[in-house]
């Protein structure tokens, strides 16, 4: 039987990886970083190897792909690789072609960076451009807050090295980060009962909410549904079965900022992201109310903060209080996060029952 193709799960990474890599694979003696962007591994059996990491915009064109091989092609080995946050690593043997490969990075408006104790390039979600269910774009909140962040991603000057994510809904993709700039739906959504009954599998539509604010009725002699409005969590996991349930709106759908989101336990337990600002205006195409809040979270951070604190890290030192004496972010009732009263609220789920 032919050897066929697997095309689901991890492809092989070795048949992309660099020699040296390939050679030395688990037998790594120390790494460092000689500049910002830059990665220097010593192996056990004394080969080197450098990998100058660029930030690209996710997005690209045919065009932007077929520049970065030609740089890879033309400067370093041949060999490149793309990160979880969507940079682009170069891998070469010779110190002595390093320079020449940022050099020609940066000519060509790509930043290297991201490395060590910085802003690293923003991961996020699909937003208009392929997603079919978005609040906003979340890979133009990336471009324009990057814009402003530039001298940090090509610096190593924070306390410790920032995540940022983005999400553009509420229901699906996005993750945690130290910050994190979510879509946040105010309004219940908006039903169009011409349409419900020719696209919409009604009980299909009733079992996603998650609080069951959704029920069958009967709209001008034509099955569709209503909205218990004093249930709804204006959550949108309606919209995706439903389109004719429209939440987005141009007014109502904001912008949210979480902060203390971490993966890592390296230096203390993982931990959730909380709310620290809402109601950010949804402000296309540069996003600048949404930009300033995470300047500010920055500066504070940046200034206030211990060697090597993760922003989660940080804020436990300091305590909540703090942390919003310091930013001047307004605290309000809906920042209280202990679930009094959930169990009213959850109870009216048929999925959840305690």
């Amino acid at each position: 039987m032919p050897n066929m193709p697997i095309e689901s799960g991890t492809p092989d990474p070795f048949q992309y990886m660099h020699p040296t890599m390939q050679k030395n694979f688990g037998a790594w003696s120390y790494h460092d970083r000689p500049r910002p962007g830059v990665l220097h591994h010593v192996a056990k059996s004394g080969d080197e190897i450098w990998t100058v990491r660029a930030g690209t915009q996710r997005q690209m064109d045919v065009y932007t792909v077929r520049k970065l091989c030609s740089i890879a092609d033309d400067f370093a080995d041949g060999y490149v690789r793309f990160t979880i946050r969507s940079n682009m690593e170069f891998m070469v043997k010779d110190g002595s072609k390093v320079d020449a490969l940022v050099s020609k990075l940066q000519e060509e408006g790509f930043p290297v960076g991201g490395t060590g104790n910085s802003v690293s390039m923003i991961s996020h979600t699909q937003g208009w451009l392929h997603c079919d269910i978005p609040g906003t774009d979340a890979s133009g909140v990336v471009k324009s807050l990057m814009d402003e962040l530039h001298e940090e991603f090509i610096r190593e000057d924070m306390p410790n090295r920032v995540h940022i994510t983005t999400s553009c809904c509420q229901i699906n993709c996005g993750g945690q980060g130290d910050i994190a700039i979510n879509i946040q739906h105010t309004k219940p959504p908006k039903i169009n009962h011409d349409l419900v009954a020719n696209v919409c599998e009604r009980p299909s539509v009733v079992a996603r909410c998650p609080v069951a604010a959704i029920r069958p009725a009967l709209v001008n002699g034509k099955p569709s549904l209503e909205v218990d409005e004093k249930k709804c969590i204006c959550c949108g996991a309606c919209f995706p079965p439903c389109p004719p349930m429209q939440i987005n709106d141009p007014e109502h759908s904001k912008l949210a900022i979480w902060i203390g989101g971490n993966h890592s336990n390296a230096r203390s337990k993982p931990t959730f992201q909380k709310l620290v600002a809402a109601g950010i205006p949804n402000n296309p195409p540069r996003w600048t109310e949404a930009a300033a809040v995470i300047k500010n979270i920055l500066k504070v951070y940046k200034e206030d903060a211990r060697e090597w604190e993760r922003m989660n890290d940080w804020v436990e030192r300091i305590g909540w209080p703090r942390f919003f004496e310091l930013t001047e972010l307004p605290f309000t009732k809906f920042h209280i996060d202990n679930w009094r009263g959930a169990r009213r609220s959850l109870n009216a789920s048929t999925h959840i029952r305690f």
